[in-house]
């Protein structure tokens, strides 16, 4: 395994992840320095919090547009909000462009069951992705969150869940890959979906 950059935009969820791919004994740095970002052999877009204050701060200095550009030679993994990111707009709190990398929008779950969405649920694949390795069709995986991706392009859509619904649970498009979940927090089933992703370009 290389090295994984952690991009620090303010708003992630940095240590837990870093500790799992220190735990898979892959080396991590967490930075917002575009240097680090070209050195990594695979990028992770982390985030907790809401969508439009998450574009802005990552918009601040130009994070967004080195993230973009480092995706088009190496694997970036965005997790929760940071795979929400990924999306072409998101609809909490105010409309918001996102980085366009996936087709679609964010909007709140459509769903009678309470949210936010907390707990674990089950994995349908919908495509085949070197994420999921190793996995069986079924396996659980830990979510919380109360927007989701929508409209999306099928051919985009490589998991889903269902929590009253149909929840789009993972994306993929070219080298940019992103899961709803979270996979430092989703036991062995997680683990083993980061140990592939900081595998792909080593």
């Amino acid at each position: 395994m290389g090295t994984v950059a952690i991009v620090d935009y303010g708003v992630g969820n940095l240590k837990s992840v870093a500790n799992a791919l220190s735990y898979l004994g892959c080396s991590s740095c967490i930075t917002a320095d575009p240097a680090e970002l070209e050195r990594a052999d695979a990028i992770i877009l982390p985030g907790v919090g809401a969508f439009p204050d998450a574009a802005d701060r990552l918009r601040s200095g130009g994070l967004d547009q080195h993230v973009l550009a480092q995706g088009q030679k190496k694997p970036v993994l965005g997790i929760c909000l940071g795979m929400q990111l990924l999306l072409e707009q998101g609809r909490e709190v105010r409309p918001c462009p996102g980085l366009g990398v996936i087709r679609g929008t964010v909007d709140r779950i459509p769903t009678q069951s309470k949210l936010p969405h907390i707990g674990w649920n089950s994995l349908r694949f919908f495509h085949h992705s070197p994420l999921f390795r190793g996995l069986d069709e079924g396996a659980y995986v830990y979510f919380v969150h109360s927007f989701s991706a929508q409209d999306t392009d099928p051919a985009q859509v490589i998991a889903v869940t269902d929590y009253g619904s149909a929840v789009t649970a993972a994306v993929s498009s070219g080298n940019f890959y992103g899961t709803q979940f979270h996979p430092e927090k989703s036991g062995e089933v997680g683990l083993t979906i980061l140990r592939n992703f900081a595998g792909l370009n080593c």
